[in-house]
């Protein structure tokens, strides 16, 4: 070796296991899991495969995506699993354990071997990564992400499991400050806990170079504001259309799809302002910064996140953002340039958070600033850091 070269150290092999993942059938699945592998595996200093079981039942069940398939470089497995209607809450662990371990089988004996398993989302993904780890003899880091920590730990069975999933692993990773405290508040040891927030990527989420030209080609007239999740309770969409009732003249557009679709609809119906509010559908990720890019505030008032992926990429294409109070939300906007978390889940609050930030003269340029402080160069380094400590403890 020339004198004064660092040793470059060895490259870690991970199995990436998560049913939160996006797949030929489901695109944008999970593409807050993929965007972190992606920017790990850019660092030079891991490689991965990705095990991520879709759930299956005869006659219920959506399109499936192919057994094996590729995406970004990355091999992905896909084994199904039984999700039994009514019975998938408690059973579905033990399902996806089977097939798993049947996959992982499969794949050691044509040739693959890893050094860790990283696991994504504490139920029922953690609890079968646990158990992997344990029967393939491999160290288990976990990753919390939300209603994992907030809400299943109040189930019976799901509660008990992921309790003892927290015990098992090797290291757990909250992906916000609150979120840790969620951990430790379950039985998690304080120091087992590593938070790395999610990233956001500058490159890909930025200003329109014409964002006038834009707002044109989108139909965008007046103020418009915009939010980003799938339709369904938790993200509480509802409050953002009553919110829109009382601010005459603004336009909501929400990308996503799901179940509360219908009930969103007539909402908009009853309180008049169905000629105001959009609800346009999902689109592919690499869209969205035209859409964030174009809209003059983003909202999302949701009653849980753990880390919410959507604000930085708001606010990264110079969008401000305002949310409810929720874990993540003033991690994500911590400066004033970036938005405003409003006191209260209330219509009121947010119509009045949204008119002091369709104000005139928004500095988006400082919005943007503040976006950039979030790459993922922080969070790549950190899981580099932890899972070399991890097997170096082994």
């Amino acid at each position: 070796m020339p004198s004064g070269e660092a040793a470059r150290p060895r490259v870690l092999r991970l199995l990436t296991f998560s049913t939160l993942y996006p797949n030929a059938a489901r695109p944008n699945h999970g593409v807050f899991v993929e965007n972190r592998l992606r920017h790990l595996l850019a660092s030079g200093e891991a490689e991965s495969r990705v095990l991520a079981p879709v759930p299956w039942f005869p006659g219920r069940t959506p399109p499936l995506p192919p057994r094996r398939e590729e995406r970004h470089g990355i091999e992905l497995r896909h084994p199904r699993f039984l999700a039994v209607p009514g019975l998938g809450l408690a059973s579905n662990p033990f399902a996806l354990y089977a097939a798993a371990r049947a996959e992982l089988r499969r794949m050691m004996r044509e040739g693959f071997d890893f050094d860790l398993l990283d696991g994504h989302y504490l139920y029922p993904d953690g609890v079968a990564a646990a158990w992997l780890a344990r029967e393939f003899g491999k160290p288990v880091v976990l990753t919390a992400r939300g209603s994992d920590t907030s809400q299943l730990p109040h189930l019976p069975v799901a509660g008990r499991l992921i309790r003892a999933a927290l015990r098992e692993a090797d290291a757990l990773i909250a992906v916000s400050a609150g979120l840790r405290d969620g951990l430790v508040a379950l039985g998690a040891a304080p120091g087992t806990v590593t938070v790395l927030r999610n990233g956001v990527d500058t490159a890909l989420f930025r200003p329109p170079g014409d964002r006038a030209a834009l707002r044109a080609e989108l139909g965008f007239a007046g103020p418009v504001i915009l939010s980003v999740g799938l339709l369904i309770e938790r993200k509480r969409h509802h409050l953002t259309i009553e919110a829109v009732a009382a601010l005459p003249g603004v336009r909501l557009v929400i990308l996503g799809e799901g179940p509360e679709r219908a009930a969103l609809e007539a909402l908009a119906r009853r309180l008049g302002v169905a000629d105001r509010v959009s609800l346009a559908g999902a689109r592919p990720h690499d869209e969205l910064p035209r859409w964030y890019g174009a809209a003059d505030a983003m909202v999302l008032a949701s009653s849980r996140e753990g880390w919410a992926n959507v604000l930085l990429e708001s606010m990264a294409c110079g969008t401000p953002a305002l949310a409810t109070p929720a874990w993540g939300m003033t991690e994500a906007i911590g400066a004033p340039a970036a938005g405003e978390v409003v006191a209260e889940a209330t219509p009121e609050a947010i119509a009045a958070g949204l008119r002091r930030l369709l104000a005139p003269g928004w500095d988006r340029a400082a919005t943007r600033a503040h976006a950039e402080a979030f790459g993922w160069e922080e969070t790549t380094q950190g899981q580099l850091r932890l899972f070399r400590e991890v097997l170096a403890g082994r």
